[in-house]
């Protein structure tokens, strides 16, 4: 699944960014604190108004501290995934369940420096993880491959029944990276530069989404799915 990030999107007209992508799978929105990361983006005002604007399914990613108390709001506001930082959270499973509770699916993401053998028991409480390939706070940053170990791990762990969810990566995915994160077991690609920067997004989703594939196919044979 394609999820255009409209952290890369003119916020002047966000309900036309989401109409240039309306053949995507989820719109990724980046909700930033200034505290939890470097940087100040939108909230659930916004989110609120997206909603009305878009049939999209709206994949929040909260880089804000406390989410176990403002988690819940962007399900009930409705967000189809609520993923918060594990880095920031004080109770990851209980605020995992109230998301749930309010109706929208729940992820946990995880910085590049974070290993993820710690939280691997901790992941059967979500439905999404969601590894950053870049350090959370502003787009436009150079992917890190070293990231795509925890990635391996996790499809392991999921091909071998001992989790259910789905596997996203955000951060550098562009033509030149979404095939070898694919290729490692990703479901769930964060693009904002690759589309947003293009002069037709929805041409740039497709392309994307066509390069995603192959990496899965890929991906598949080598674990014998296929």
């Amino acid at each position: 699944m394609i999820a255009p990030s409209i952290l890369s999107a003119d916020f002047a007209h966000l309900g036309r960014a989401a109409e240039a992508v309306e053949r995507a799978d989820w719109l990724h929105v980046d909700v930033m604190d200034n505290h939890f990361v470097p940087n100040l983006t939108i909230g659930l005002p916004v989110v609120k108004s997206l909603r009305q604007a878009t049939d999209l399914p709206l994949d929040c990613h909260l880089m804000i501290e406390d989410p176990d108390r403002w988690a819940p709001g962007y399900a009930e506001a409705g967000a189809t995934n609520v993923t918060f930082h594990v880095e920031a959270a004080r109770e990851p499973a209980e605020v995992a369940a109230k998301i749930r509770g309010a109706g929208a699916l729940a992820g946990l993401s995880v910085k590049p420096g974070t290993p993820i053998e710690p939280y691997l028991e901790l992941l059967t409480h979500f439905d999404t993880v969601l590894i950053m390939s870049v350090e959370p706070g502003f787009g436009g940053q150079k992917f890190m491959p070293g990231v795509l170990d925890k990635v391996r791990l996790l499809r392991d762990r999921i091909d071998a029944g001992q989790l259910r969810l789905f596997l996203e990566i955000d951060g550098g995915i562009a033509e030149d990276t979404i095939e070898q994160a694919a290729e490692a077991g990703v479901d769930v690609f964060v693009a904002g530069s690759a589309v947003y920067e293009r002069d037709d997004p929805g041409a740039a989703v497709e392309l994307l989404r066509g390069l995603a594939r192959a990496g899965m196919t890929r991906c598949a044979r080598r674990a014998g799915r296929l």
